[in-house]
């Protein structure tokens, strides 16, 4: 999605590559799977150091969980990278089985056709952090600066609005 958009993306695995990154995408998943592969693999404080030097984050699903300050219902050993003012509550709106798609108010992006597989919400939002977007009075999207969180998955949709709106205000909001 980032492609068409006219973004080079590179997947990456280790942390050396992030050096040249100006933006990261924390994927959907496994939230406590990642974490622990990010421990193994050593990506917790180069994601921080290059967080603080301008790189801007995204969290979808699991990745909005990996930003988080907090973690309700975290499972032993699993780790956040504690950087965006949100308290995140895992699995909140149920099990696999419980996954849907509807449409939200996304501020700044309109009606978006969310999906939400085995999602978490978001719990609160601290004074730093902004509200995006809520589904039944549940918190689902938020920005601080230059990170944003959506606990549902945009890459699923085929529609860029939200890539973009990452691309055009997130990572573009950052001097550089």
């Amino acid at each position: 999605m980032l492609e068409t958009l006219g973004v080079d993306a590179v997947p990456v695995r280790l942390p050396s590559q992030l050096t040249e990154l100006v933006g990261l995408i924390i994927p959907g998943g496994e939230s406590t799977a990642i974490s622990k592969l990010m421990d193994t693999y050593g990506f917790f404080d180069p994601i921080r150091q290059h967080h603080q030097a301008g790189m801007a984050l995204w969290g979808t699903c699991a990745g909005a969980i990996l930003l988080a300050e907090e973690v309700i219902d975290s499972t032993p050993g699993q780790d956040s990278l504690r950087l965006m003012d949100i308290v995140a509550r895992r699995n909140a709106f149920g099990r696999q089985v419980d996954s849907f798609e509807t449409d939200i108010d996304f501020a700044g992006v309109g009606l978006y056709r969310g999906v939400f597989i085995r999602a978490p919400w978001i719990e609160s939002v601290g004074p730093s952090a902004n509200i995006l977007a809520k589904h039944a009075d549940k918190v689902v999207a938020a920005r601080q600066g230059d990170m944003l969180a959506t606990v549902f998955h945009p890459e699923l949709t085929g529609d860029l609005r939200i890539h973009r709106y990452f691309v055009e205000k997130v990572v573009g909001s950052q001097a550089r």
